[in-house]
């Protein structure tokens, strides 16, 4: 049993911790209405959100909510920035309280960890072994079972008022994408009466997400005795030499994600040989170590760039928010074998990086 941690909040909710925890969630959106108007009264702020959680009356805004088609549809949701402060302010003290805990393979929002480490990690394995079971959790983040999650963060956290506030947070959430399936034990309206969903797009909700899996994450190593495994929030492989074995992993892991109200992707869920191209995290995986992005990721970015371009042109465009798309994009790519595409992209054209550079030097 893992020990429960006592007296945390007057370390989240102090003036300090608050004013530390705007500085983190102001980065890069000082120019935003929400963040410009918090900064302009910055002292009156914290002082009123110090006072509010003190005294137990904080409550979860209403969120923007926006939904998107790239790279797949789905539903973004930003809380005002206010509830921001307070989730990097939780976040900052909760979460060391569990990344003690979580294994080594688990590379969703953590320091040190990420997509492209993911990647070379499923690369080296793919490598070692003969099979991969390749697995996707059914709309996860739609899912996510409230009460089963708040007895996992009960299960190291028992500071209460810390609790009120992750509470707070959790039944804060906005109604997501409706996931109507039922298991072992429920009635017709079980699915309907249980809170289910969190909002894509909030720190907490990145937190609370490594948290739920976090009991997978140990059973496919420890239990399973997976060697080869590596998760990136709900998408997740183990590696094999015998086919059986993971077929019979993939039923035992459905009937443990059933107990916490998950269900596997049917059409995302399959096994493979390890040397077969392979599309992980964004990108496609050659045999003997070659990558390459997506055809359709390709195409998606050279319209957003056209688009950008004609927004510039027309003078609609901020070039700092251009610019971070753009670097962005890069950033991904250039991990890839993507030199010649990316020079095709951007050469001798607005928003070739190279003379945004220049024109930032000469700024």
């Amino acid at each position: 049993m893992p020990k429960r941690h006592e007296r945390l909040y007057g370390s989240v909710t102090s003036f300090d911790a608050l004013l530390a925890a705007t500085n983190r969630a102001v980065l890069g959106k000082r120019s935003k209405p929400g963040a410009a108007a918090f900064m302009a009264n910055l002292e009156g702020e914290l002082l009123r959100l110090e006072r509010e959680l003190s005294e137990g009356t904080w409550r979860p805004g209403r969120f923007v909510t926006i939904r998107i088609r790239d790279p797949k549809p789905r539903m973004v949701s930003a809380a005002p920035f206010r509830d921001r402060v307070v989730h990097h302010a939780l976040c900052a003290v909760v979460e060391p309280l569990f990344e003690r805990g979580f294994v080594f393979d688990s590379y969703a929002n953590r320091k040190g960890k990420g997509t492209h480490r993911a990647v070379t990690r499923y690369e080296r394995f793919s490598n070692r072994f003969q099979h991969v079971l390749r697995c996707d959790i059914f709309r996860y983040f739609p899912a996510i079972d409230h009460e089963v999650l708040k007895l996992d963060l009960r299960r190291r956290i028992a500071c209460q008022r810390t609790l009120w506030l992750l509470d707070a947070i959790i039944g804060g959430s906005n109604p997501q994408e409706p996931v109507h399936l039922y298991y072992s034990g429920d009635d017709l309206f079980t699915p309907y009466d249980r809170r289910r969903g969190l909002p894509i797009g909030n720190l907490t909700s990145q937190f609370f997400a490594n948290v739920y899996l976090d009991g997978l994450d140990h059973f496919c190593k420890e239990v399973l005795g997976a060697k080869g495994y590596v998760r990136y929030v709900d998408d997740f492989v183990l590696f094999h030499d015998d086919q059986a074995v993971l077929g019979e992993w993939q039923e035992r892991i459905e009937t443990y994600l059933a107990r916490r109200r998950l269900t596997l992707h049917p059409r995302k869920t399959a096994i493979v040989a390890s040397q077969e191209p392979a599309t992980f995290l964004g990108y496609t995986l050659l045999p003997g170590g070659g990558r390459r992005l997506p055809e359709d990721n390709v195409r998606r970015f050279r319209n957003r760039l056209r688009g950008f371009r004609d927004r510039w042109s027309a003078g609609t465009a901020d070039l700092d928010t251009v610019r971070q798309h753009v670097d962005a994009w890069i950033a991904h790519a250039q991990f890839a074998d993507t030199w010649r595409l990316r020079h095709a992209m951007f050469e001798g054209g607005i928003f070739d990086p190279a003379l945004s550079q220049a024109s930032a030097r000469g700024r």
